[in-house]
């Protein structure tokens, strides 16, 4: 009696399955590798000026001898582009502020959706536009401005939403 050959072999997986697991070991990797950091973007907050009072009994003093402060630029509204993004599940919402922002004398261009994640509703601004940035802020009601980044444009502000304004 002659004993038959066991028949068993190795069976190698097939190239999806390998392609399947090189792919989640890179997106393993990616994610380790991009998480955490602080953003470098900045909370704006306005803050009033304190109010002085001048008393009955002061004495005036010179203001010859003081050197002249320096004038902030003049911002011109209606001669700064502004574009308006919706990053919300809210239905006309930029189309809504950038009503509201030509009401106060912006010059709006554009009203669109974006698509991307933005923490919250923010005021992005090019390096020569940033005192514009920052009025226009504060004209909506927005706590949040940063430097514009691509793929921005850098003639303009742009504005993203990311929910109603309050």
């Amino acid at each position: 009696m002659t004993r038959s050959r066991d028949s068993r072999g190795v069976v190698l997986p097939s190239p999806v399955v390998m392609l399947s697991v090189v792919a989640v070991a890179m997106a393993a990797i990616a994610f380790v590798v991009t998480r955490g950091g602080e953003p470098t973007e900045r909370e704006i907050t306005p803050v009033a000026a304190p109010e002085t009072t001048a008393s009955a009994t002061a004495e005036p003093t010179p203001t010859a001898a003081a050197e002249p402060a320096k004038q902030p630029p003049a911002i011109k509204r209606g001669k700064t582009y502004v574009v308006v993004f919706n990053n919300s599940g809210v239905t006309g919402l930029a189309a809504t502020v950038g009503e509201k922002a030509s009401k106060a004398g912006w010059n709006v261009v554009g009203a669109d959706n974006w698509y991307g994640n933005v923490p919250e509703s923010t005021v992005y601004y090019p390096k020569r536009l940033e005192a514009e940035g920052k009025q226009l802020a504060l004209d909506l009601g927005i706590k949040r401005t940063a430097p514009a980044v691509d793929p921005m444009k850098m003639d303009r502000l742009t504005i993203i939403l990311t929910g109603p304004l309050g």
